[in-house]
Protein backbone atom coordinates (compact mmCIF):
# COMPACT_ATOMS: atom_id res chain seq x y z
CA UNK A 1 0.00 0.00 0.00
CA UNK A 2 3.19 1.91 -0.68
CA UNK A 3 5.31 4.24 1.98
CA UNK A 4 2.31 6.09 3.69
CA UNK A 5 0.87 3.53 5.86
CA UNK A 6 -2.68 4.04 7.34
CA UNK A 7 -1.03 2.40 10.24
CA UNK A 8 1.19 5.10 10.88
CA UNK A 9 -0.54 8.37 10.10
CA UNK A 10 -0.12 10.47 13.38
CA UNK A 11 -4.32 11.49 13.26
CA UNK A 12 -3.44 14.03 16.23
CA UNK A 13 -2.34 16.32 13.83
CA UNK A 14 -4.56 15.21 10.69
CA UNK A 15 -7.07 18.33 11.21
CA UNK A 16 -10.72 17.68 9.17
CA UNK A 17 -12.69 21.08 7.78
CA UNK A 18 -14.23 21.48 11.06
CA UNK A 19 -10.75 21.42 12.96
CA UNK A 20 -11.05 17.86 14.47
CA UNK A 21 -8.47 15.36 14.58
CA UNK A 22 -10.47 12.25 15.75
CA UNK A 23 -13.77 11.65 13.97
CA UNK A 24 -12.29 11.07 11.18
CA UNK A 25 -10.69 7.75 11.91
CA UNK A 26 -13.69 6.51 13.95
CA UNK A 27 -15.96 7.34 10.49
CA UNK A 28 -13.31 5.54 8.90
CA UNK A 29 -13.38 2.09 11.28
CA UNK A 30 -17.20 2.36 11.10
CA UNK A 31 -17.18 2.34 7.20
CA UNK A 32 -14.79 -0.46 7.17
CA UNK A 33 -16.92 -2.71 9.33
CA UNK A 34 -20.25 -1.81 7.15
CA UNK A 35 -21.66 0.42 4.35
CA UNK A 36 -22.87 3.18 6.39
CA UNK A 37 -24.25 5.76 4.47
CA UNK A 38 -24.43 8.65 7.17
CA UNK A 39 -20.86 7.69 7.94
CA UNK A 40 -20.27 8.63 4.26
CA UNK A 41 -21.86 11.80 4.33
CA UNK A 42 -19.95 13.14 7.27
CA UNK A 43 -16.65 11.87 6.12
CA UNK A 44 -17.70 13.63 2.73
CA UNK A 45 -17.98 16.71 4.85
CA UNK A 46 -14.83 16.59 7.15
CA UNK A 47 -12.52 15.42 4.04
CA UNK A 48 -12.92 17.88 1.01
CA UNK A 49 -14.88 21.45 0.47
CA UNK A 50 -16.31 22.94 -1.75
CA UNK A 51 -14.03 25.71 -3.77
CA UNK A 52 -11.17 23.50 -4.12
CA UNK A 53 -10.88 22.91 -0.63
CA UNK A 54 -9.09 19.82 1.06
CA UNK A 55 -7.94 18.88 5.04
CA UNK A 56 -5.13 17.16 5.88
CA UNK A 57 -7.67 14.68 7.53
CA UNK A 58 -8.96 13.96 3.25
CA UNK A 59 -4.43 13.01 2.30
CA UNK A 60 -4.17 11.01 5.34
CA UNK A 61 -7.27 8.85 4.85
CA UNK A 62 -6.23 8.42 0.83
CA UNK A 63 -4.56 4.90 1.40
CA UNK A 64 -7.32 3.44 3.68
CA UNK A 65 -10.00 4.70 1.09
CA UNK A 66 -8.48 2.88 -1.60
CA UNK A 67 -8.35 -0.16 -0.48
CA UNK A 68 -12.17 0.08 0.25
CA UNK A 69 -12.26 1.47 -3.73
CA UNK A 70 -12.69 -1.39 -5.21
CA UNK A 71 -15.86 -2.31 -3.83
CA UNK A 72 -17.19 0.64 -2.26
CA UNK A 73 -18.33 3.67 -5.34
CA UNK A 74 -18.40 5.83 -2.18
CA UNK A 75 -14.97 5.20 -1.53
CA UNK A 76 -14.15 5.67 -5.07
CA UNK A 77 -15.72 9.24 -5.54
CA UNK A 78 -14.41 10.55 -2.12
CA UNK A 79 -10.89 9.67 -2.91
CA UNK A 80 -11.29 10.78 -6.38
CA UNK A 81 -12.46 14.26 -4.92
CA UNK A 82 -9.54 14.45 -2.70
CA UNK A 83 -7.12 13.62 -5.78
CA UNK A 84 -9.11 16.42 -7.77
CA UNK A 85 -8.07 18.86 -4.71
CA UNK A 86 -4.59 18.10 -4.53
CA UNK A 87 -3.23 20.87 -5.76
CA UNK A 88 -5.16 23.18 -3.26
CA UNK A 89 -3.41 25.15 -0.51
CA UNK A 90 -3.46 22.07 2.17
CA UNK A 91 -0.12 21.80 3.85
CA UNK A 92 0.02 18.51 3.17
CA UNK A 93 3.05 18.05 0.39
CA UNK A 94 4.65 15.23 2.42
CA UNK A 95 1.57 12.90 3.47
CA UNK A 96 0.74 13.55 -0.56
CA UNK A 97 4.42 12.93 -1.78
CA UNK A 98 4.58 9.64 0.16
CA UNK A 99 1.44 8.47 -1.07
CA UNK A 100 2.62 7.97 -4.39
CA UNK A 101 2.41 4.10 -4.80
CA UNK A 102 -1.08 4.82 -3.58
CA UNK A 103 -2.28 7.02 -5.87
CA UNK A 104 -0.76 4.86 -8.63
CA UNK A 105 -2.42 1.93 -6.82
CA UNK A 106 -6.08 3.94 -7.40
CA UNK A 107 -4.91 5.50 -11.05
CA UNK A 108 -4.97 1.52 -11.94
CA UNK A 109 -8.60 0.43 -10.13
CA UNK A 110 -9.58 3.74 -12.25
CA UNK A 111 -8.59 2.91 -15.01
CA UNK A 112 -10.11 -0.65 -15.28
CA UNK A 113 -13.33 0.53 -13.61
CA UNK A 114 -13.48 2.53 -16.63
CA UNK A 115 -13.16 0.05 -19.08
CA UNK A 116 -16.54 -1.09 -17.83
CA UNK A 117 -18.31 2.24 -19.23
CA UNK A 118 -20.12 2.63 -15.76
CA UNK A 119 -22.54 5.25 -15.36
CA UNK A 120 -20.36 7.69 -13.40
CA UNK A 121 -18.15 7.27 -16.09
CA UNK A 122 -17.02 11.09 -16.01
CA UNK A 123 -16.83 10.92 -12.62
CA UNK A 124 -14.12 8.72 -12.89
CA UNK A 125 -12.63 10.28 -16.00
CA UNK A 126 -11.80 13.42 -14.22
CA UNK A 127 -11.04 11.41 -11.02
CA UNK A 128 -8.12 9.39 -13.54
CA UNK A 129 -7.08 12.68 -14.70
CA UNK A 130 -6.56 14.01 -11.27
CA UNK A 131 -4.49 11.10 -10.26
CA UNK A 132 -2.47 12.14 -13.64
CA UNK A 133 -1.74 15.06 -12.13
CA UNK A 134 -3.63 16.87 -14.59
CA UNK A 135 -6.12 19.16 -12.22
CA UNK A 136 -7.13 21.46 -14.03
CA UNK A 137 -9.08 19.47 -17.04
CA UNK A 138 -10.44 16.84 -13.68
CA UNK A 139 -12.31 20.29 -12.17
CA UNK A 140 -13.32 22.01 -15.47
CA UNK A 141 -14.26 19.15 -18.03
CA UNK A 142 -17.99 18.17 -18.58
CA UNK A 143 -19.96 15.94 -20.53
CA UNK A 144 -20.16 18.20 -23.75
CA UNK A 145 -24.04 18.31 -23.55
CA UNK A 146 -23.83 22.06 -22.46
CA UNK A 147 -20.18 22.89 -21.84
CA UNK A 148 -19.13 26.43 -22.06
CA UNK A 149 -15.70 27.98 -21.53
CA UNK A 150 -15.24 31.44 -21.14
CA UNK A 151 -11.19 32.52 -22.48
CA UNK A 152 -9.23 35.82 -23.61
CA UNK A 153 -8.42 35.91 -27.37
CA UNK A 154 -4.86 35.70 -27.24
CA UNK A 155 -4.19 38.48 -30.15
CA UNK A 156 -6.94 41.21 -29.24
CA UNK A 157 -7.81 40.20 -25.89
CA UNK A 158 -11.66 40.38 -26.60
CA UNK A 159 -13.21 37.47 -24.11
CA UNK A 160 -14.98 34.50 -26.27
CA UNK A 161 -17.12 32.35 -25.42
CA UNK A 162 -16.85 28.84 -26.39
CA UNK A 163 -19.27 26.39 -27.07
CA UNK A 164 -19.09 22.63 -27.34
CA UNK A 165 -22.32 20.38 -26.94
CA UNK A 166 -26.13 20.42 -27.67
CA UNK A 167 -26.17 24.79 -28.36
CA UNK A 168 -23.79 23.86 -31.26
CA UNK A 169 -19.83 24.01 -31.58
CA UNK A 170 -18.72 27.23 -31.87
CA UNK A 171 -16.52 30.46 -30.31
CA UNK A 172 -18.16 34.15 -29.91
CA UNK A 173 -19.33 37.05 -28.69
CA UNK A 174 -22.12 36.77 -25.32
CA UNK A 175 -23.84 39.81 -25.78
CA UNK A 176 -25.78 40.18 -22.31
CA UNK A 177 -29.37 41.19 -24.26
CA UNK A 178 -28.57 38.77 -27.12
CA UNK A 179 -27.05 35.97 -26.01
CA UNK A 180 -23.93 34.29 -27.93
CA UNK A 181 -23.27 36.63 -31.33
CA UNK A 182 -20.43 36.79 -33.80
CA UNK A 183 -20.72 32.90 -33.92
CA UNK A 184 -17.75 30.93 -35.81
CA UNK A 185 -17.50 27.26 -36.00
CA UNK A 186 -15.12 25.40 -34.42
CA UNK A 187 -12.27 23.37 -35.91
CA UNK A 188 -11.76 20.09 -34.16
CA UNK A 189 -8.38 18.40 -34.09
CA UNK A 190 -7.96 15.56 -36.37
CA UNK A 191 -6.86 12.17 -34.08
CA UNK A 192 -3.81 12.33 -35.59
CA UNK A 193 -2.74 15.67 -34.76
CA UNK A 194 -3.73 15.87 -30.83
CA UNK A 195 -0.69 15.83 -28.75
CA UNK A 196 -0.10 15.16 -24.64
CA UNK A 197 -3.20 15.18 -22.25
CA UNK A 198 -5.49 15.73 -24.93
CA UNK A 199 -4.46 13.23 -27.51
CA UNK A 200 -4.39 10.96 -23.64
CA UNK A 201 -7.92 12.04 -23.38
CA UNK A 202 -9.17 10.95 -26.75
CA UNK A 203 -7.83 7.64 -26.63
CA UNK A 204 -8.98 6.69 -23.69
CA UNK A 205 -12.58 7.95 -24.33
CA UNK A 206 -12.37 6.27 -27.91
CA UNK A 207 -11.32 3.24 -26.39
CA UNK A 208 -14.33 3.40 -23.90
CA UNK A 209 -16.54 4.09 -26.24
CA UNK A 210 -17.55 7.20 -24.88
CA UNK A 211 -18.10 8.81 -28.57
CA UNK A 212 -19.73 12.24 -27.29
CA UNK A 213 -16.61 12.63 -24.76
CA UNK A 214 -14.34 12.00 -27.49
CA UNK A 215 -15.53 14.36 -30.30
CA UNK A 216 -15.81 17.19 -27.48
CA UNK A 217 -12.63 16.73 -26.54
CA UNK A 218 -11.46 16.56 -30.54
CA UNK A 219 -12.93 20.39 -30.08
CA UNK A 220 -11.88 20.91 -27.07
CA UNK A 221 -8.18 20.41 -28.14
CA UNK A 222 -8.68 21.71 -31.74
CA UNK A 223 -8.95 25.84 -33.01
CA UNK A 224 -11.25 28.55 -32.79
CA UNK A 225 -11.44 31.71 -34.88
CA UNK A 226 -11.79 34.87 -32.46
CA UNK A 227 -14.89 37.08 -33.80
CA UNK A 228 -13.22 40.58 -32.65
CA UNK A 229 -10.09 39.93 -34.83
CA UNK A 230 -9.98 36.66 -36.65
CA UNK A 231 -7.10 35.41 -35.67
CA UNK A 232 -6.94 31.45 -35.26
CA UNK A 233 -5.83 30.10 -31.49
CA UNK A 234 -5.99 26.71 -29.30
CA UNK A 235 -8.12 26.71 -27.27
CA UNK A 236 -6.95 24.54 -24.51
CA UNK A 237 -3.49 26.12 -24.53
CA UNK A 238 -5.29 29.49 -24.45
CA UNK A 239 -7.96 28.12 -21.46
CA UNK A 240 -5.24 25.84 -19.52
CA UNK A 241 -2.85 29.01 -19.70
CA UNK A 242 -5.27 31.20 -17.97
CA UNK A 243 -6.81 28.77 -15.59
CA UNK A 244 -4.69 25.85 -14.42
CA UNK A 245 -3.36 26.12 -10.99
CA UNK A 246 0.44 26.53 -10.05
CA UNK A 247 1.90 23.45 -8.91
CA UNK A 248 3.98 23.48 -5.83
Amino acid sequence: MGRFNAGVVNWARMYDCYSDVDRVPELLALVEREDDAEAWTELGYRLVLEHDLLSLAGLASLPRLVRLAEGSTQARHLAGAIMERAASHHDGDEQLADSAEVIAEFGALLDRHLQTRPADYLVTFRALLAVREQYHWANVLGDFADDFYELACPHCTVEVTIAIGGHGRYAAIRDWHLGDIERRDLRPSPAEELSGVGRWMYEIAVRDGEAVLAEGISHLFGKAECPGCGSVFTIADEYEAANCPVLR
